[in-house]
């Protein structure tokens, strides 16, 4: 399968709302620049919902200015234009870069060349590129993740380094002045409207759901690390690269980015995607196509071989059920990092998992030639077809990364139903109670009771199974949050989904009645609540308590249980 584009695309019809940059007083000394287009902007799936989208750049002016993220050459003209009616650019001290790219660098040019005292502060991966470019190196100032720039009048801004695989050399900056995060591509959206705010936030839930699966749903290990260090700030704004300023819904926004790494890593069929791209052409086929299995259910794990060690390789291959290829070809090979990388592939993945090839080239494209025969020689089974895409990839390529990401995963679906046939038949005559019980252990669970004949719940992954016949257990709970247990009592344990938001409504500490209020649940034979979105479910009774220092033990006879589906159990921390 080839797709060339020799020439250019043609122009899109021109906008009935021309190209324009809204900028707005955030106050504490602070600007926004929001470059503004109401068409489709790109081929990208992340723009297929048609809504348009701003890139935003702000400005910081304490004793000394800062200007974050000057957006890409679709906008440069415009943005310089407008940034020069707000400030001398003569006198602009330093140019924030949260990421590179050579469409960042268009702009960077223009305005470096009209600003060359400014100093560019970026993260060593982008200061390397960027030397590369012929940035002058005495220009530029990397920083390390933790490093602080003060520009006066508070303006005390902290980096912090969020790598992923899509952005190796990504920086978030915070300024506890105006406790601002300016996120970059974390928490954004691809539309263009007037309301500089998220004040209608509810209306953006698919927008910012289609952001993340284009953007991060394959690189959700690298996101969810990344949220570690960002709940702990103190947020009145986070302030993205795309679509309006959050303030109204701060906290709903950090909560969906952490179910959705959740929903990910739940999935039952997981794919590494490998590639290693010149000059971004293969990188945008590989978010094509990973957006495609994210459609169709599959979990992703993008793997940017240039930036990834053999070991943390060697791992994602051990997770993932099946394995797609992406290269350039360089001087008619492909690059050292994906023969070393196909190399992993052929020693340690087993030969019944598919796999699939794709690649950008200029004029031969013997890299995904070499790739596909490599795989083809070891018997590997292929999802797809090779994909070929000559020069940038067109509209009709990304739908052509869709196509083949669809057969993958219904190649993959296949393979696993085959392989599960026989397990699901054996499993079928086991205990049902063991089957429940063995699903409790490291498990984040809900224990249930009744108090006056109201529902009550906690929240505990402190479960050891202590026999087996009988089934028995061993909870140990806070001091004090027992309530009405005591020997001869019942309880239920409904075993949590991961990637659900069950455990929100719960405490850790203390019984509480307030989240069946919410929660769908039904009474069980011995009258607690069992969950309806759970795992698994035991109905047990208390055979002896024992307080132990702050803690208090329980062990508890387990009477009947069911599992309930065959998905992945949330895991306590």
């Amino acid at each position: 399968m080839a797709f060339s584009t020799p020439t250019p695309p043609v122009s899109m019809p021109t906008a009935v709302r021309p190209r324009d940059v809204q900028v707005a007083d955030l106050g504490s000394g602070t600007w926004v620049l929001r470059s503004r287009t109401w068409e489709r902007l790109k081929f990208e799936v992340e723009y297929s919902r048609q809504r348009g989208t701003t890139a935003n750049a702000y400005l910081i002016r304490g004793d000394r200015s800062a200007l974050i993220d000057p957006p890409g050459e679709s906008f440069t003209v415009i943005v310089l234009e407008a940034l020069q009616q707000h400030l001398d650019l003569s006198t602009l001290d330093y140019i924030v870069l949260s990421h590179v790219n050579t469409n960042r660098l268009a702009t960077l040019r223009r305005l470096h060349a009209q600003a060359p005292q400014a100093v560019v502060i970026c993260s060593r991966p982008a200061a390397r590129w960027l030397q590369e470019t012929g940035l002058p190196p005495d220009r530029l100032h990397p920083v390390r993740s933790g490093e602080e720039l003060d520009l006066g009048q508070g303006h005390h801004l902290r980096f912090l380094g969020v790598p992923t695989p899509g952005w190796p050399d990504g920086l978030c900056t915070y300024d506890p002045a105006s406790q601002t995060l300016y996120s970059d591509k974390l928490f954004g959206a691809h539309l263009c409207t007037d309301a500089l705010w998220d004040e209608q936030w509810r209306q953006l839930e698919a927008d910012r759901r289609h952001y993340f699966d284009c953007l991060h749903s394959a690189q959700t290990r690298q996101v969810a690390t990344a949220l570690q260090q960002l709940q702990l700030l103190a947020l009145k704004t986070i302030a993205p690269g795309h679509g309006p300023l959050v303030q109204y819904s701060l906290s709903r926004v950090m909560q969906d980015y952490d179910h959705w790494c959740q929903q990910q890593g739940a999935r039952s069929a997981r794919v590494a995607l490998l590639y290693a791209s010149a000059y971004g052409s293969t990188a945008r086929l590989a978010a094509a196509i990973a957006q495609g299995l994210t459609a169709a259910e599959v979990a992703v794990e993008l793997v940017n071989c240039e930036q990834t060690e053999p070991a943390a390789l060697l791992d994602t291959l051990a997770r993932c059920d099946g394995v797609i290829m992406g290269s350039p070809t360089l001087g008619g090979h492909a690059p050292v990092p994906m023969q070393t990388a196909l190399g992993l592939v052929l020693e340690n993945l087993a030969k019944t998992k598919p796999v699939g090839v794709f690649g950008s080239y200029g004029w031969s494209g013997e890299a995904i030639d070499w790739l596909a025969q490599k795989l083809q020689n070891a018997n590997f089974p292929f999802g797809f077809e090779p994909l070929r895409v000559r020069f940038s990839p067109d509209a009709a390529a990304f739908d052509a990364c869709q196509t083949a990401a669809a057969q993958f995963a219904q190649r993959l679906r296949k393979r696993q139903q085959q392989q599960a046939a026989k397990p699901v038949l054996v499993e079928g005559q086991g205990d049902r109670t063991h089957q429940a019980l063995g699903r409790t252990v490291g498990a984040l669970c809900v224990l249930t009771t009744t108090d006056q004949g109201s529902p009550m719940g906690l929240l505990t992954a402190s479960v050891t199974q202590a026999s087996f016949d009988p089934p028995g257990l061993i909870l140990a709970l806070p001091q004090g949050s027992l309530g009405p247990l005591s020997p001869g009592s019942p309880f239920g344990l409904t075993v949590l989904q991961e990637g659900r938001s069950v455990r929100r409504h719960f405490s850790t500490q203390q019984l509480t009645a307030a989240p069946f209020g919410q929660l769908p649940f039904t009474l069980t034979e011995n009258g607690c609540a069992q969950l309806s979105d759970a795992l698994a479910y035991l109905e047990c009774k208390v055979s002896a308590v024992l307080p132990l220092g702050d803690r208090t033990l329980i062990y508890a006879t387990v009477e009947r249980g069911e599992r309930l589906t065959s998905g992945v159990p949330a895991l306590g921390q």
